[in-house]
């Protein structure tokens, strides 16, 4: 791309305007007038103007087309490969160490980061627009805002690890090996969905994640449970246990950091402190809000939720004490959601929008990791809108096999019980109907 090309230009345009006036100076010559006539002062007056003026144009129009040449030639080799960034520290109980707090990301992560991170932002706005226009029904929980957690959580374990969380589930879901489509068709209880359509928002699955669970806080004993099997099994393998503020007064929590203490099972707690259990806020329901201090025996550790490197690095560290076999770690991640407790809670009568806006201003997980890659030259503003593009495609693609895919059938709705079984009888709505069950 040619960047020099206005010199020449401004050449010619002076030429054209100068012979123009040094040929109506010599007319005027010859017709016995040696004065400069009146009305060509405003000409003389205005030449400099036209000029200055067609400069400044092409002048620009350079430094546009430069700055694009620029751009479009960068290559990988252009970018930082890796960088070094300070993180908040972390609080800490009952350990002699922390998590550092100098951490380092290479390009790739970031990048990796970024993506997964935006595609759970678009696909949790999609799901919100299609609960409005009443295409998904029922129970739904929007996890926007809190996608740090979920992706630095999964940066820091393996996919053979285990993970359990409550009914917020559609972030998780995506970084434990599901598609856009599977989650958004199960959303719409579409045949193609991750749990065939008869699951919903709150009942995801797959390999190595067992939900999605809807009752309060009966999701901490089970992942003990799986705790316990890592453990029996010798095989190196943790669970993550995941639960909210308002799940963390909950009895049988109590009871599972007891046993899971007591027998040093293999088990990171973790709780996303969004700050509100539905529309309570946690200063008005719990007397304690040190959440990684419930634990009593067991230790734990207090961070930015909202920094994706910050719980990277935490759930490292708690990974690496839970594999050493010194038992269980709690942590508590300190995060905000955007939207309400469900779709039936608008989010604003108790908390302010301006309150929200702050928030999103100030600490956005994705904002964040987005400014710390181009203030260090890890990637340019047009890759990342492309990811953008991308990530918009995809989940518009989503949504429309979600809508357009089909129902489960009738006859299909009681399989999947149990697995590997003989084909079983179910009982359906009165004694009278039988539905067959196929695993």
């Amino acid at each position: 791309m040619q960047t020099t090309g206005w010199k020449p230009e401004r050449k010619r345009w002076q030429q054209r305007l100068c012979c123009r006036y040094f040929r109506q100076r010599r007319r005027r010559k010859r017709g016995g007038r040696t004065d400069p006539d009146r009305r060509t002062e405003p000409c003389i007056a205005n030449l400099g103007k036209m000029l200055t003026s067609i400069c400044n144009v092409l002048k620009t129009c350079t430094q546009r087309n430069g700055a694009a040449a620029v751009v479009s030639a960068r290559t990988y080799a252009d970018f930082t490969t890796q960088a070094t960034f300070e993180i908040k520290k972390c609080d800490v109980y009952k350990l002699d160490e922390a998590p550092a707090t100098q951490v380092v990301m290479t390009r790739d992560e970031g990048l990796q980061y970024y993506r997964t991170m935006q595609t759970m932002r678009r696909m949790e706005l999609k799901a919100d627009q299609l609960y409005k226009q009443k295409i998904i029904r029922g129970f739904c929980h929007l996890y926007d805002g809190q996608e740090a957690c979920a992706v630095g959580i999964e940066a820091s374990i393996n996919l053979t690890d285990h993970l359990i969380t409550a009914y917020r589930a559609h972030g998780y879901t995506y970084t434990r090996g599901g598609t856009v489509k599977e989650i958004m068709a199960e959303l719409t209880g579409r045949r193609g969905g991750i749990a065939k359509g008869k699951g919903g928002s709150m009942h995801m699955y797959c390999k190595h994640f067992y939900g999605g669970n809807g009752i309060v806080g009966a999701q901490v004993p089970l992942g003990a449970g799986v705790a316990l099997a890592c453990k029996f099994q010798e095989n190196n393998e943790l669970c993550v246990c995941l639960y909210g503020d308002g799940a963390a007064n909950q009895g049988q929590i109590f009871e599972t950091y007891n046993m899971a203490a007591l027998w040093k099972l293999p088990v990171i707690f973790i709780c996303e402190n969004n700050r509100y259990g539905m529309g309570t806020s946690v200063e008005r329901a719990a007397a304690s809000t040190d959440y990684f201090k419930r634990g009593e025996f067991i230790p734990g550790l207090r961070l930015d939720g909202m920094d994706v490197l910050c719980v990277r690095e935490a759930t490292r560290f708690a990974a690496e004490h839970c594999r050493s076999g010194k038992g269980p770690i709690l942590m508590e991640l300190q995060t905000y959601r955007y939207h309400g407790h469900s779709m039936s809670d608008p989010g604003v009568s108790y908390r302010t929008r301006e309150e929200i806006q702050e928030v999103r201003s100030k600490s956005d997980p994705i904002s964040m990791l987005k400014d710390r890659m181009l203030s260090n030259n890890m990637a340019s503003v047009e890759e990342l809108k492309d990811i953008d593009v991308e990530v918009r495609k995809e989940i518009e693609d989503a949504a429309q096999f979600a809508t357009t895919d089909p129902e489960p059938p009738l006859e299909e709705l009681c399989n999947h019980i149990f697995h590997n079984n003989p084909p079983l009888e179910v009982r359906g709505t009165h004694p009278w109907a039988k539905l067959k069950s196929v695993s």
